[in-house]
């Protein structure tokens, strides 16, 4: 993969939001997903694989027990994908990741945990565009059917009802797609939010990123520009407050927000 280290806010800037001009739109729009992170030594693993012990034999008994004391309401339609989106975004140990279509809200949560101030963060970014050319066949006719750049529960639906269903179809190579999630509540709509979907548990999206070294950027964001960074999102309203809508959200934003730099 590409490492990058800034040492400015403008080097910054210019990594996040590089190689955004589309020719054929005439437009600013950039085909990467963003993964904001306190510690520049952490990977690519998901919770599940965190989890320890053997993800795929997890993933069926955590995903069976969440959807039967999940309200039926809770998702739009029930969908594996829909209930695998509606646990990871409550903590339930799952194969995705969140990303962000948002650089700032990517710096976001490489800057939130201020107890990692003296160590450097990361903000990963990952082509999606690209890597989704690298999706099986019947995969990628459902993104040029629908004109889409990223999946739905409804489009996955049309080739993988099941997670099984996506698994088979990696055969001999992994793959990673990335899925927009349902607006489940206010926060997963302000966080820009997107989850990446890897093709089997167990399959390791730092391998796969090792693999295709050119789709994947690591920005490394040092510790000693973490509160210029920190400040400068602060003043553009990039906060716990409008990411976590609600009082906890407000709580966390002001606890932070006055707490003294020496404290």
């Amino acid at each position: 993969m590409q490492d990058f280290r800034v040492s400015s806010w403008t080097e910054l800037h210019e990594v996040l939001f590089g190689d955004s001009w589309r020719e054929e739109l005439g437009r600013h729009r950039s085909n990467y997903a963003y993964r904001g992170r306190a510690l520049a030594d952490e990977g690519l693993e998901t919770s599940l694989q965190r989890l320890g012990g053997d993800p795929a034999g997890l993933e069926g008994p955590l995903l069976r027990s969440f959807r039967r004391y999940a309200r039926r309401g809770d998702v739009p339609y029930d969908s594996t994908w829909n209930w695998l989106a509606l646990a990871q975004h409550h903590g339930l140990p799952t194969r995705l990741l969140d990303w962000t279509y948002s650089p700032y809200v990517g710096l976001h949560f490489a800057t939130t945990t201020l107890e990692r101030y003296d160590e450097d963060g990361v903000v990963w970014m990952l082509d999606y565009v690209r890597a989704h050319e690298l999706l099986p066949a019947s995969l990628r006719d459902v993104l040029r059917v629908e004109g889409a750049n990223v999946f739905t529960a409804e489009m996955l639906d049309q080739v993988a009802r099941r997670r099984r269903d996506l698994d088979d179809l990696a055969e001999d190579d992994d793959f990673v797609l990335f899925l927009e999630p349902p607006s489940l509540d206010d926060r997963i709509v302000n966080q820009y939010a997107l989850f990446s979907l890897i093709s089997s548990p167990d399959a390791s999206l730092d391998d796969w990123a090792t693999r295709h070294a050119d789709l994947v950027r690591k920005v490394i964001v040092p510790a000693g520009l973490k509160w210029e960074v920190r400040d400068k999102l602060d003043q553009a309203n990039v906060t716990e407050r409008v990411l976590f809508p609600g009082l906890d959200g407000l709580s966390r934003w002001l606890r932070r927000y006055y707490l003294p730099r020496g404290g």
